[in-house]
């Protein structure tokens, strides 16, 4: 299984596709999505024609997506919300299946801890993955959103299996 995940933004937008096979997982490709130039809405149609193309050129089986927090800022919170808005129209124009998870859910999942700061999720991500390489801190938290979904994943799938043991 491919899965594509996505930690929007409104000038930067990390992403990154990693592959679950036979109990591994690999990075394919990480990165960003840099909508800094040009009005607002032209922005939007950058982050959406970046993760339209990445899903097109990696051929994911499903998106992961960090949830919008809530900012001090309104103004903020609102463009955040249209960044994360444009990433997901361009996975769905793709045809990809969407899941959402809170970055509490994520941290959660790869420190251990809904509290973990963003470079402890980071080493994490590297140690999961087995990369020494530099990465975006963007990156890393889009390879997270990708693994919290892989994991989840995983364990919704021992459960059904169990479940289904259990009746018969």
């Amino acid at each position: 299984m491919r899965i594509m995940g996505i930690d929007p933004g409104s000038r930067i937008t990390g992403y990154g596709v990693v592959e679950v096979s036979g109990g591994r997982t690999v990075m394919l490709i990480s990165g960003c999505v840099h909508a800094e130039a040009g009005s607002f809405p032209e922005r939007l149609k950058q982050i959406y024609d970046g993760i339209y193309q990445i899903a097109l050129a990696f051929q994911p089986d499903e998106m992961a997506i960090e949830q919008v927090f809530l900012h001090k800022n309104a103004d903020s919170a609102l463009k955040l919300g249209q960044a994360r808005g444009a990433a997901i129209c361009g996975a769905l124009a793709a045809n990809l299946p969407v899941h959402e998870y809170s970055a509490r859910q994520v941290k959660l999942a790869l420190v251990g801890k809904g509290n973990a700061d963003k470079l402890q999720v980071q080493h994490m991500v590297k140690v999961l993955l087995g990369s020494s390489e530099r990465m975006a801190i963007d990156a890393s938290d889009a390879l997270g959103v990708a693994l919290c979904h892989a994991h989840t994943s995983q364990t919704e799938q021992r459960i059904r299996n169990m479940t289904r043991g259990a009746r018969r």
